[in-house]
């Protein structure tokens, strides 16, 4: 266990210029390294996310019997199981990732074997029946403590499901799918909103076969991976903290290199043009099946608007909605958030963190079950901030102090390395004080 704690003091910005490329995606590199991992041959992965939970993914991979090799910063080559994984001696410690844990265990489902899948205190809160009840409906076998973790799999031959996603999740998604890959016949996902389509993706990229609709998908199996070379975009969540730092500045300029813009994750886009910043694609390509490209922020002249963010809208901002309401006392009608209670069970409770620091920061919120109002047209002043150990609070708190009177601490500033170590560096970079 982390016992030491760092704290980060951010001081106000003039502007935010210049121009950075980020680290890679965070959710394509846990794919990438399930799927090279389970593949026949060596994948080849270059700026794959240096977060601590893609190395969680890693090293459980490396567990199951893959070889993995890190060849230099963001580059990695694993070499496959070709379908069979070996039966660990330990638990598969998954740390802080719930990625790791949901999707891992779909993949285990359909293994023959008993595993166990563990976490670190933040992950073992988090709820895990969402798994267990389609995985056990394909005849896997899990244990689970009080809806919990740590998860114990008894692997084997499984059943085709048609299964509907009861909460919106990616991580689900793709675990059935992992499971329905190596199951005899077809088994379907459907959900009732869209979510990130980067499973079925990297899947298509491995070489399976896949077939989608507007609502579904679904997987035939079972069928084997072959590896790939790949570099992996730019993670658009940790660009969502650049995004809006440069939102908040009339004249900033701040332009951000091989990012990944998959429709399913580039909502935020969309909503900071709706209050009002300045956004530009200079470039696109397609690579692996997903969109990458050059983006370029600028904030308005007159400042951002106002905004409200409910319904699907929602559930594909989830990741990016800690920053929003962060960044929503500057604008100048405000930011109203409903249908967010997932929020309360990420790595922290969000809604309530959220709310307690923009507090402490002066400014006036009211705190929904479901979500937050945000009114505008607030000034905010430097404070001790509480980031709970989550690392999109602290660096959420840490765009919010750019435009604040005074210096802010962030307190567990060390959490932000479980997605985006380099954070506080980059921020430096492009805030001119």
């Amino acid at each position: 266990m982390h016992t030491t704690t760092e704290e980060r003091i951010i001081r106000p910005a003039r502007n935010i210029m210049g121009s950075l490329r980020l680290p890679g995606d965070k959710s394509i590199s846990h794919r990438y390294a399930m799927l090279g991992g389970f593949a026949e041959g060596t994948s080849r992965f270059t700026n794959f996310s240096t977060g601590a939970d893609c190395a969680s993914t890693l090293a459980c991979m490396k567990a199951l019997g893959a070889q993995v090799r890190t060849l230099a910063e963001g580059v990695v080559e694993v070499t496959g199981v070709g379908g069979r994984a070996t039966q660990p001696s330990q638990p598969l410690d998954c740390g802080n990732s719930g990625s790791t844990m949901r999707m891992m265990s779909g993949l285990l489902a359909a293994q023959q074997g008993s595993f166990t899948l563990v976490g670190d205190a933040s992950l073992s809160r988090r709820p895990m029946e969402r798994i267990r009840k389609p995985l056990e409906a394909m005849g896997a076998r899990l244990t689970l403590t009080e809806g919990h973790a740590p998860i114990h799999i008894k692997g084997g031959a499984l059943k085709p499901i048609d299964f509907t996603t009861p909460v919106p999740s990616a991580q689900v998604k793709t675990c059935v799918l992992l499971a329905g890959l190596q199951t005899a016949g077809e088994t379907t996902v459907r959900e009732t909103v869209r979510t990130r389509d980067h499973g079925e993706l990297a899947l298509r990229a491995f070489g399976a076969k896949i077939t989608r609709t507007l609502s579904s998908v679904s997987i035939g199996g079972p069928q084997t991976l072959a590896a790939i070379d790949a570099a992996v975009p730019g993670d658009i969540s940790s660009a969502a903290f650049f995004f809006c730092a440069a939102a908040l500045f009339p004249g900033s300029g701040l332009v951000l290199d091989s990012l990944g813009l998959n429709p399913t994750r580039a909502t935020l886009l969309d909503v900071l043009t709706a209050l009002g910043a300045h956004i530009s694609v200079l470039h696109l390509e397609e690579k692996h099946a997903e969109l990458v490209g050059t983006v370029q922020v600028a904030g308005p002249a007159e400042g951002l608007g106002s905004t409200s963010i409910s319904g699907a809208l929602a559930a594909q901002l989830i990741d990016e909605l800690p920053v929003l309401a962060a960044i929503a006392p500057y604008t100048q009608g405000g930011i109203r958030i409903r249908d967010a209670k997932e929020l309360r069970v990420k790595e922290s409770d969000r809604i309530a963190l959220v709310a307690k620091n923009l507090r402490a920061m002066g400014a006036e919120i009211e705190e929904f079950d479901d979500g937050l109002d945000v009114p505008g047209g607030q000034t905010m002043h430097g404070a001790t901030i509480d980031s709970g150990g989550d690392h999109r609070i602290a660096m959420a708190f840490s765009v919010a102090a750019l435009r604040a009177e005074g210096e802010t601490l962030i307190q567990g500033a060390e959490s932000a390395a479980i997605s985006f170590p380099e954070f506080f560096d980059l921020l430096d970079l492009v805030a001119e004080r």
